[in-house]
């Protein structure tokens, strides 16, 4: 069977041009960034990399005005090059949005973790912003971090007036630190602590601030260490901890002024493991009004520094 002739008629296509190319592949990948995008609260969020080229600037304007021409919802995406670049020292993160506000929180995040890296921000137009960022791209890290960028920076603000989902008051806190301890009254406690005989190693431990000692006294023979390095000096595991402080069953009584915050450090003692660990119910106020004894002032109230191989907290 003989071919059909050829139409004199048809003539050959005329060859395209590098910027003809360049702006089919900018419209390629807006394309595919768009149908394929996460969809956050009706935000279209997505990511992508690119190789650096000449005139990154304008290929990834070109992608941003085909994403604003094919994307008929909210949007925020990022485009990042990598590899070598060409017309500038750094690399670029390319961030687009269908509102000022989304864009706006993506460059104070990106800028946030790529610390040390960032060269210079660029606002543009139509909700775009160009980071100058060192090497982006050679690592995982870079992706997964701008991924973490657009979700957190898609997400609608919160109302500053209504506590976030799962978030706890103070005082329930409280409640819950207060449900795993046997507490004791201060009357309990020093009765524990005069037995002749306990079964683990027992310590009164007070947490309370050097301008609280100096103010209300001491209890002769507590241990002094601050609220701020209390699980460093009696986790079993701590390379800092204390020397007396080398096994799970010791009973740790703690004590502030006024038995709030040793409820907290209590419970953070057990779970460390430290089980025996409680608190004295209305703390050092407390041990004071019952007639308990006390030192005031407290020079000779036994810190760690008077333990043997101890030093000073």
């Amino acid at each position: 069977m003989n071919a059909a002739p050829i139409s004199s008629d048809l003539k050959p296509l005329p060859p395209r041009t590098l910027a003809e190319v360049r702006d089919q592949v900018a419209q390629e990948i807006a394309v595919q960034m768009v149908n394929k995008a996460e969809l956050l609260d009706d935000v279209k969020i997505g990511v992508m990399m690119t190789f650096s080229k000449s005139d990154d600037a304008g290929f990834l304007k070109q992608i941003a005005q085909t994403i604003k021409e094919c994307c008929l919802q909210d949007f925020l995406f990022a485009v990042y090059t990598t590899g070598p670049p060409i017309d500038s020292s750094a690399n670029f993160v390319f961030l687009c949005g269908s509102a000022e506000d989304y864009v706006q929180r993506a460059v104070l995040l990106t800028t946030s973790k790529f610390i040390g890296r960032v060269l210079g921000v660029r606002n543009e137009p139509a909700y775009t912003s160009f980071i100058s960022v060192k090497d982006v791209g050679y690592t995982s890290y870079d992706e997964s971090a701008l991924w973490d960028v657009v979700r957190k920076s898609a997400q609608p603000p919160i109302d500053p007036l209504i506590p976030p989902p799962g978030s706890r008051g103070i005082e329930k806190i409280l409640s819950d630190a207060r449900a795993k301890l046997q507490r004791l009254k201060s009357t309990e406690a020093y009765e524990e602590l005069c037995e002749p005989e306990v079964g683990a190693p027992t310590f009164l431990v007070d947490i309370r601030p050097a301008d609280q000692r100096d103010e209300e006294g001491g209890i002769n023979g507590a241990l002094v260490i601050e609220r701020n390095v209390l699980e460093w000096k009696f986790d079993p595991r701590s390379h800092s901890r204390l020397n007396i402080a080398d096994r799970y069953d010791l009973r740790i009584i703690v004590f502030c002024s006024d038995g709030d915050s040793s409820s907290l450090a209590a419970y953070s003692l057990q779970q460390l493991g430290l089980l025996n660990a409680t608190d004295i119910i209305g703390g050092y106020r407390a041990w004071r009004d019952a007639g308990l004894p006390v030192d005031i002032p407290i020079r000779t109230t036994r810190s760690v520094s008077s333990l043997p191989g101890e030093s000073s907290v």
